[in-house]
């Protein structure tokens, strides 16, 4: 399954994150016609004291750089984590066409939990598939927290 590999893309960027000691979040934008990487991220929100820098937006940003438009409606995002409300709404403002996320995020996931943005008509919804490579994605993240705990 091509979900597979670039879920996998994207632990390698959450991955990358672990080693500037930010919380393991990858994400990955493709064009969906010719499955081209376009964008690749991971978090930054704690070495730029941003809360903004969540690796969804920095790789919306990214890709509408290079495409030199603000709606990325040919593209894919694969996210290690669950978007929160903020990373949802970009994902509907860019027009992104399907979103494929791994680990759900009970405290502030808003696309199967909490405020599940998508349910409101007034936004934009793309093709949205949960739990690919959860186990991976979701440990990452639970060894991230339980060693910053110790």
């Amino acid at each position: 399954m091509f979900e597979n590999n670039y879920m996998e893309l994207a632990l390698e960027y959450a991955r990358k994150a672990l080693l500037v000691n930010e919380v393991p979040v990858g994400a990955v934008l493709i064009n969906a016609n010719n499955k081209e990487l376009v964008a690749a991220r991971h978090n930054e929100s704690i070495s730029h004291k941003n809360p903004l820098y969540h690796a969804e937006i920095l790789a919306i940003k990214d890709a509408c750089t290079i495409k030199n438009s603000r709606y990325l409606n040919d593209m894919i995002i694969f996210i290690t984590l669950e978007p929160c409300a903020m990373c949802a709404a970009a994902i509907s403002e860019a027009r992104i066409k399907k979103l494929y996320f791994g680990a759900y995020d009970e405290k502030k996931g808003s696309i199967e939990n909490n405020i599940r943005i998508f349910s409101n008509k007034n936004y934009f919804k793309p093709e949205i598939y949960g739990g690919i490579k959860e186990k991976e994605c979701s440990l990452l993240l639970k060894n991230f927290f339980e060693q910053k705990r110790n």
